[in-house]
């Protein structure tokens, strides 16, 4: 009886794991995500009023980096096609940021125990790199499609204007900017229901 009652225990709290860390049912509209996740309302409102981010442009970035997979990750890279051979890069986790950024936020911040798999601190990553953007790069907090790009791009690689060489960046820019509109939208006739 104890082993079935261990097991059962187990079970549920599996399953209310994965069901935490699952992306929202309907990534499309901001009230429905924040309807299913009210824990991220919280993040992202705490991230925007810690460092000036809008909610709708966090949510916009983590959105089209991850697809809100808490443990997202970017293509393996192959040896002759066929040999698993590392990754793309050391991106992770809802925000996609690199190690070396990671680290950097964390020493800025001093929050250590800050995980890229938990949607609070990716929240307030975010907010903290854009507010970086903001201040090394002048770009305004609330324009979403060149926020991407200097976080696509790092703040250097946004200042040598690298991303003008890419395309399929600039088209991505766009979905995030045409997205953050569109969840501010939303957001303006749910946010009091929040």
């Amino acid at each position: 009886m104890k082993r079935v009652l261990a097991l059962l225990l187990i079970s549920v709290f599996g399953l209310s794991a994965c069901a935490s860390t699952a992306p929202p049912q309907k990534p499309n509209n901001a009230c429905a995500i924040f309807d299913e996740k009210p824990r991220w309302w919280r993040a992202v409102r705490e991230s925007a009023s810690r460092w000036g981010a809008p909610i709708s442009v966090q949510l916009a970035i983590m959105r089209h980096e991850s697809s809100f997979k808490h443990d997202a990750r970017p293509p393996k890279k192959y040896f002759l096609w066929v040999v698993p051979n590392g990754r793309v890069s050391s991106a992770y986790g809802y925000s996609q940021a690199i190690d070396s950024t990671w680290n950097w936020y964390r020493r800025d911040t001093g929050r250590w125990g800050a995980d890229r798999d938990d949607f609070d601190d990716a929240a307030d990553f975010v907010g903290w790199y854009m507010s970086k953007t903001r201040k090394l790069n002048g770009v305004s907090m609330s324009d979403a499609q060149s926020q991407y790009l200097a976080y696509h791009e790092g703040h250097n690689g946004y200042k040598r204007g690298s991303y003008r060489r890419k395309g399929w960046l600039m088209n991505v820019a766009r979905r995030v900017g045409r997205t953050a509109a569109m969840y501010r939208s939303q957001l303006s006739r749910c946010g009091g229901d929040l």
